[in-house]
C-alpha cells in the first residue's frame, strides 16, 4: 500500500481491506447527500460491500486498469479519488472523486484533483486528464475549473441517478509540452 502527501493535513493512500469499515460508515451516515449525483450509494453500504470494491479495484490497480485511494485529511478518511480508468493506448485517465458532506468548502477537493493530475503526467506518463460531472453538480465543476480544466462538451442522457437522468460535462486537461 502507497501513500503520497501532498500537503501537512491531507494525504492519499491506496484502498486497504482495512479501510472498508470506515467507507461504510461514511456513506451510511451520507447516503442522501452521495446519492445526488453518485448511482452506486444505495448499492454499497456494508462493510462487506466495501470489502469486494476494494478488492476489485486492488485487482484493477494491479492489471493497471484503475488506482484507487482514499482521502485522509487530518488523519482521518473523509473520502475517495481515483484513476477510474487508465487507457495507456491513448495515455489518458479519468479521475473520479467523492468527499464526506462535512469536509466540503476546506479546499481537498481541488489539492487531491491537483495531485491526481500530477501523477497522471509524471508518474503515468499520459498526456490527458479527463473529469466528467454530472452538469449540475456545480461544486464538481467548479473543482475541475480551479485545476485549470477546460470544458470539452456536454453529454446529455449519460448516467441514471435514481431516478433521474443525467447530462455530464466533460473537463480536460492535457500536457504541457
Amino acid at each position: 500500500m502507497f501513500s503520497i502527501t501532498i500537503d501537512d493535513e491531507l494525504k492519499i493512500s491506496l484502498v486497504h481491506e482495512s479501510f472498508a469499515s470506515t467507507y461504510s460508515e461514511l456513506v451510511s451516515t451520507q447516503n442522501e447527500y452521495l446519492s445526488q449525483w453518485l448511482a452506486w450509494p444505495p448499492y454499497c453500504q456494508s462493510e462487506q460491500d466495501f470489502r469486494m470494491f476494494i478488492q476489485r479495484v486492488l485487482h484493477e490497480y494491479a492489471d493497471g486498469k484503475s488506482m484507487t485511494c482514499a482521502i485522509i485529511y487530518q488523519d482521518n478518511i473523509v473520502g475517495n479519488c481515483s484513476f477510474n480508468a487508465i487507457n495507456h493506448d491513448t495515455k489518458c485517465v479519468e479521475v473520479g472523486y467523492w468527499l464526506s458532506q462535512s469536509q466540503q468548502g476546506k479546499g481537498i477537493m481541488t489539492r487531491v484533483v491537483k495531485k491526481l493530475i500530477d501523477i497522471a503526467f509524471n508518474d503515468y506518463g499520459m498526456e490527458k486528464v479527463q473529469l466528467s460531472a454530472a452538469n449540475e453538480n456545480l461544486p464538481s465543476r467548479l473543482v475541475a475549473e480551479r485545476v485549470g480544466m477546460s470544458l470539452e462538451g456536454i453529454i446529455t442522457n449519460h448516467e441514471k441517478v435514481g431516478d433521474r437522468i443525467l447530462d455530464h460535462a466533460v473537463y480536460g486537461i492535457h500536457r504541457r509540452k
